[in-house]
C-alpha cells in the first residue's frame, strides 16, 4: 500500500528541529511548527494570529523589513540572519531560509537557532586580538594600536607615552602555589591595571607576566610620573579574599616617550623594556 505523503507532511513538519513559519502579506503568523517553543519560548497557539515583527529585535527591524520586501518580490533569501526576543527576554540569533508562495499567498520561512555558533564566532574574533587568559589586548592588537597612535602623533605633532610593566618575582607564585593560582593572580592584576587607565588608553598582555600600557595623549613628565605612581600603588594593594598566603607582588615599570626615545613602535618598545629591566636591577640591588 503506497504511503500517503499528504497526511504525513504535517507530522513531518512538526518533527523538524528547525521552526517553520508561514506569514501572510500583513506579517501575521498563520502557521508555525511546534519547534517554535524551543526557539522562542512560545507555544504555536500563542504565536498564530500575531505579527511576526513583534518578536524581532528592534535593532534588526530595518534590515529584516528589507529582506521581507526581497522575499515578497519573488527573490528567495536562504542565508539571512537576525535576532528575535524570546518569551523569557533572552535574545536568539536565527538563520533563515525564506521564499514567497503564490499558491499560499504567504511567505514561508524555516528558522534555525544559531546562537551558539554566533557566540563561538564572536569568541574567535575576540581571541584574534585578545589574550585568552586576562582578556586584555594581545601583542598583535597592541602593536596595531601603537602604530595607529604613532601615526596620529606624527600627523598632529603630539607626544605619547608607552609603559612596559613586569611583575616582580612572579615565578615564585607559580613555583609555590601552582600555575592555576598564578593565572588567577595575573587576571586580578590585569583588572587593576585596566582600572588605572582611561578609555583612550590601551592595556595589553605581551606574554607571561609582562604588560604594556599605551598613553596616547600623555605629554608632561610629571603627568607620566603620576600615572606610574598610581599604577604602582594600585598594583601593590593586598590581593584580598581567595589569595590566602600570597603576598601581593610588586611590579617594575619602564617608560618610553615619543618623540624623545624614538619614532618607531619597535624602538619605543625596546626602550621601555630596557628601562623596565634597569628599574628591576636597581630594585634587586637595593635589596
Amino acid at each position: 500500500m503506497p504511503v500517503d505523503l499528504h497526511t504525513l507532511y504535517p507530522r513531518l513538519i512538526h518533527l523538524m528541529l528547525d521552526t517553520v513559519f508561514v506569514v501572510d502579506r500583513d506579517n501575521q503568523i498563520v502557521f508555525v511548527s511546534d519547534a517554535c517553543e524551543t526557539l522562542l519560548g512560545y507555544r504555536a497557539c500563542e504565536l498564530v494570529g500575531t505579527s511576526i515583527t513583534d518578536y524581532m529585535h528592534p535593532d534588526d527591524l530595518a534590515m529584516t523589513r528589507a529582506s521581507i520586501v526581497r522575499v515578497m518580490s519573488g527573490q528567495p533569501h536562504y542565508d539571512f540572519r537576525n535576532r528575535y526576543i524570546r518569551k523569557d527576554g533572552g535574545v536568539v540569533h536565527i538563520l533563515w531560509a525564506a521564499c514567497w508562495s503564490d499558491e499560499a499567498n504567504a511567505r514561508i520561512g524555516v528558522a534555525r537557532d544559531v546562537t551558539a555558533q554566533h557566540q563561538a564566532e564572536a569568541e574567535l574574533r575576540f581571541l584574534a586580538h585578545h589574550d585568552p587568559l586576562t582578556r586584555l589586548a594581545n601583542r598583535a592588537r597592541f602593536k596595531e594600536r601603537l602604530d595607529a597612535a604613532l601615526a596620529a602623533a606624527r600627523r598632529h605633532g603630539r607626544p605619547l607615552a608607552l609603559l612596559f610593566l613586569d611583575i616582580n618575582d612572579f615565578k615564585q607564585i607559580n613555583d609555590n602555589h601552582g600555575h592555576a593560582m598564578g593565572d588567577r593572580v595575573l587576571c586580578a592584576l590585569a583588572r587593576r591595571l585596566e582600572s588605572c587607565v582611561g578609555v583612550a588608553d590601551t592595556v595589553a598582555r605581551m606574554g607571561g607576566d609582562e604588560f604594556t600600557v599605551l598613553l596616547p595623549d600623555c605629554a608632561a613628565p610629571e603627568v607620566i610620573a603620576e600615572r606610574v605612581a598610581q599604577i604602582l600603588a594600585t598594583m601593590a594593594e593586598p590581593l584580598g579574599d581567595g589569595f590566602a598566603g600570597i603576598d601581593t607582588p610588586s611590579c617594575s615599570i619602564g617608560v618610553a616617550c615619543f618623540p624623545e626615545h624614538g619614532s618607531e613602535a619597535d624602538v619605543l618598545l625596546r626602550h621601555a623594556d630596557g628601562h623596565m629591566y634597569r628599574v628591576k636591577r636597581q630594585r634587586a640591588a637595593a635589596g
